[in-house]
Parts: structure tokens; C-alpha cells; sequence
């Protein structure tokens, strides 16, 4: 028979991170400046349909 505590692995690949966990550390950088684009859009749209 067997021992249960074995682990049967098709082979060990590589650790690669998420795009998500990639971006997450940048949060506090990424949502103001975006925000700000996004601001100055809606400013600059309005602006120009008036």
C-alpha cells in the first residue's frame, strides 16, 4: 500500500504572479492620477458641450 503523506506532482512550475497581485502594490499611485484623468475628462467634455 501506499503512505498517505505522499505527494504525487506532475512536475514544479514556476511561481508567476497574477496581473492583479502585479498592480495591487501600486494602488495608492494608480486610483488618485487616474481620478484626476478622469475629472479633467468629464471638466473638459462638459466645458465643450456648453
Amino acid at each position: 500500500m501506499s503512505s498517505p503523506d505522499t505527494h504525487h506532482s506532475h512536475g514544479d512550475e514556476p511561481y508567476q504572479p497574477d496581473g492583479v497581485e502585479a498592480i495591487v502594490p501600486l494602488m495608492p499611485l494608480v486610483l488618485p492620477v487616474v481620478g484626476g484623468v478622469l475629472m479633467f475628462l468629464l471638466a473638459f467634455i462638459a466645458v465643450y458641450m456648453a
